[in-house]
């Protein structure tokens, strides 16, 4: 079935757990404390970035100015579902230059030889939270701002040595962090940033305290929202001015919330938000910019009223019906879906109702990819990893499980050249400007050796830390566990 599932080198010091091999689930085989301001706590991130005060942090490896040609290597390129054989790979600057027949001479590059191991595109996390994967919520409502920035850098480079070398980052003040990266300064993947989730009252963005409410009209703004989380919007011109706040600060995509969600306190799934009206406006203002909206929705009635009104790629929706999921499919939009079980990997959840309300979801995960697949829609994946530091760990492990319902190929597929068509869609607000996710001449070098063929054995990819020999990202080796 055919999917549309959309020199010299260091070797970095990287400590972090694997992902551990559990059994599935046996049910389904406020604020940010400290009154800081945003821009005195930006300003505290940028002077404790460039005195460099995290010991042990990775330092790039630069490499030679002259090409890398990867030779003895099977190539996976992201589009495939077999490997390539008997050829080499030439890489340039920052680009896939060339695939080079094996027997071919090729002077004045730098080898490096992949002894008969898989190489393929890094990996793309198609929905994750780089300020709030890897710090518990309890952390995240109390620590001071610059704290949290500085957890993120951290995970960053983990996040990076995982092999995702790109993720779309759907909810939080990234913008610090994707500029570090960027210039250099601390290792991590390209990151594709929404900024704030736009949020009306009482929606799944909406963290503040019951004592918080009211807010009389042009009141303070919460602490959520000073720091860039979350902004809250009520009718046309607020959203107006919350989106295009955002893509002035250099989102790619907007994220707008249009259905309730486990991880609030006081919005249940089944809820609705934001009108047609409101939901346009935003899709408006992102179209000016060329870009486009994506929504956090479970629900039928939030998945038909989201895709009605222009947005283009819906978060979640694990308890879509059959309707929804063919309007989907036949208005081309993208569904950004998570393996939500339920099991020893889920986000963490105390309070009962989130518990039940994860189970139901679990459930309704199971039918959604069922659906998809039957439907040919464009599908992508991505973790959600939330407030739970050792979930993050297990990026890669909740990427193999999707080949409960597809096959190894097509779980590859769907983590690089299918997730890199839905990063394409930020169009002249892509950050990056080439293709990702492939390999093939003029795709950016994000590159991964693997040992052993994850085509054959998918949860290969859920131990990196045993299994990954080498990434590359943006034509830079970052690690090297390649035999001299």
């Amino acid at each position: 079935m055919h999917l549309r599932l959309g020199s010299k080198r260091r070797k970095p010091v990287h400590g972090f757990p694997s992902a551990s091999r559990t059994p599935a689930s046996a049910r389904i085989d406020e604020g940010l404390a400290a009154g800081i301001s945003r821009r005195s706590a930006l300003r505290g991130i940028a002077t404790t970035l460039a005195a460099s005060s995290l010991g042990g942090s990775v330092a790039f490896a630069q490499g030679s100015d002259r090409p890398v040609l990867f030779t003895n290597a099977r190539i996976f390129d992201g589009r495939s579902g077999r490997l390539i054989e008997g050829s080499n790979l030439r890489i340039a600057g920052n680009k896939v230059d060339a695939l080079i027949p094996a027997g071919e001479n090729v002077a004045d590059v730098e080898v490096v030889d992949c002894g008969g191991r898989v190489l393929m595109p890094g990996l793309i996390d198609a929905h994750w939270h780089a300020l709030m994967a890897a710090i518990p919520e309890v952390v995240a409502l109390t620590a001071d701002l610059p704290y949290v920035h500085l957890v993120a850098m951290r995970e960053a480079e983990r996040t990076l040595m995982r092999g995702f070398t790109t993720i779309r980052d759907v909810g939080g003040p990234s913008f610090p962090l994707k500029r570090a990266i960027d210039e250099g300064t601390a290792p991590g993947p390209r990151i594709f940033p929404s900024g704030a989730m736009i949020s009306q009252t009482s929606g799944h963005g909406d963290f503040r305290m019951r004592h918080e409410v009211p807010r009389a009209s042009g009141g303070h703004l919460s602490h959520p929202e000073m720091a860039g989380i979350a902004a809250i919007a009520d009718g046309v011109p607020e959203v107006l001015r919350r989106v295009r706040e955002q893509l002035l600060l250099g989102a790619s995509q907007i994220k707008i919330m249009t259905g309730g969600g486990v991880s609030s306190a006081y919005d249940p799934i089944h809820v609705n938000q934001f009108t047609a009206e409101e939901i346009r406006a935003a899709v408006d203002a992102a179209s000016d910019w060329g870009t486009y909206v994506c929504t956090h929705v479970y629900t039928p009635e939030g998945i038909q009223r989201a895709l009605r009104n222009g947005v283009k790629c819906i978060e979640h929706g694990q308890l879509a019906d059959e309707d929804s999921v063919r309007m989907m499919a036949d208005t081309g939009a993208w569904w950004s879906l998570q393996p939500f079980l339920a099991d020893e990997d889920a986000n963490p959840k105390s309070d009962p109702v989130q518990r039940q309300q994860q189970e139901e979801i679990a459930i309704g995960t199971m039918r959604a990819y069922e659906l998809g697949k039957k439907h040919n829609v464009n599908l992508a994946w991505g973790t959600d990893v939330l407030f739970n530091p050792k979930g993050t760990a297990t990026q890669g492990k909740q990427l193999a499980k999707l080949s409960r319902w597809f096959d190894n190929a097509d779980v590859l597929r769907m983590a690089t050249g299918r997730n890199g068509d839905l990063l394409a869609l930020s169009g002249e607000r892509n950050p990056y400007r080439a293709r990702l996710g492939v390999i093939e001449p003029g795709a950016l070098a994000d590159i991964l050796v693997i040992d052993g063929n994850p085509l054959e054995d998918i949860n290969l990819i859920a131990d990196p830390d045993r299994n990954l020999a080498l990434v590359m990202k943006d034509g830079k080796i970052h690690k090297n566990a390649l035999p001299s």
